[in-house]
């Protein structure tokens, strides 16, 4: 277990190296100079060229790369263009918010999604199962931004309930980890469903019947325990999305996180936020596919023979 955990960790490095010459690259070549945009547009030719000169910008595409990956990895993002402050305590300044509303619209998810799909799936084609069903097509077909619109026209200005925006309180979270949580709560129910669907056909279920155990056990103990790892890996990748997808949802309520922030920094051509913004979420996304595949071993023993 520990040597595939040391593998998985030392293919993180490609992988970040990949991420930060796509990311690199469209920064390079996108029309715009920052150096103008910290300097504003009236800045005399000269200042504007002796500060490309100090910031390494009159250097060739390779050099600045080699620069910036050298750079990063020693944890060293650069500075904002906009707030001239470090870009790493830039994001870290930002990141437990993301984290939080991250973590809020997951947990809102699992505690919808699972159980309706159990349900759903113990009670194939009733009533019950084509509606919820239904509205989880719904969940999944509407678009974060206008749900996030519509739930603030309701809480907010209808009911007037719940704050439209800002952060501080848990009153503030209970919106966007809505509006994000059931999204993810429509596809982990149908994910739900049918992993329960192909399990409670399997001859160990009908053999824990025959033997008198009752359906909360069967079905709590022996059919959703097996069904577990589809249902494991899509709150995983519903989670690592959220942390980098909460973009619009962030600006929609006013949650001073990573994705608020980088909108704001591609409005301002604010490259350096913009590349390490994207590392950030990159590394998130793939440690959390990481810690998603060791809990697989917790889940189902013969997984953890196969990394033995």
């Amino acid at each position: 277990m520990h040597k595939y955990i040391l593998r998985r960790l030392f293919l993180l490095i490609p992988v970040m190296l990949g991420v930060s010459f796509v990311v690199f690259t469209i920064m390079f070549f996108t029309p715009g100079d920052p150096v103008r945009v910290m300097l504003g547009e009236r800045a005399p030719e000269a200042e504007i060229e002796a500060m490309r000169e100090r910031m390494g910008l009159n250097e060739p595409f390779v050099v600045q790369f080699g620069s910036f990956v050298f750079n990063a990895a020693r944890g060293d993002l650069g500075r904002s263009l906009v707030t001239r402050r470090p870009v790493f305590d830039e994001l870290y300044a930002r990141f437990p918010a993301t984290l939080q509303l991250a973590a809020a619209g997951v947990l809102v998810a699992v505690l919808m999604g699972i159980p309706i799909g159990i349900v759903s799936a113990t009670k194939q084609y009733s009533l019950f199962d084509g509606m919820s069903m239904a509205l989880a097509l719904v969940g999944v077909s509407m678009p974060n931004f206008w749900q996030g619109m519509m739930m603030i026209l309701l809480f907010s200005i209808v009911l007037g309930v719940l704050p439209s925006s800002g952060y501080g309180t848990f009153m503030h979270l209970i919106l966007p980890a809505l509006t994000i949580g059931t999204s993810s709560a429509a596809i982990i129910t149908r994910m739900t469903r049918s992993s329960m669907l192909e399990v409670v056909r399997q001859d160990y279920i009908r053999t824990a019947r025959a033997k008198g155990l009752s359906e909360r056990v069967v079905i709590n103990q022996h059919a959703l325990k097996n069904a577990l790892i589809p249902i494991v890996t899509v709150i995983g990748l519903q989670f690592g999305y959220l942390l980098g997808g909460a973009v619009l949802t962030e600006t929609i309520f006013s949650w001073p996180g990573v994705g608020r922030f980088m909108v704001d920094a591609i409005r301002q051509r604010d490259y350096p936020v913009v590349q390490g913004g994207v590392l950030l979420l990159a590394l998130t996304f793939s440690v959390v596919n990481l810690l998603v595949d060791i809990l697989y071993a917790y889940i189902d023993p013969r997984i953890k023979a196969q990394y033995k």
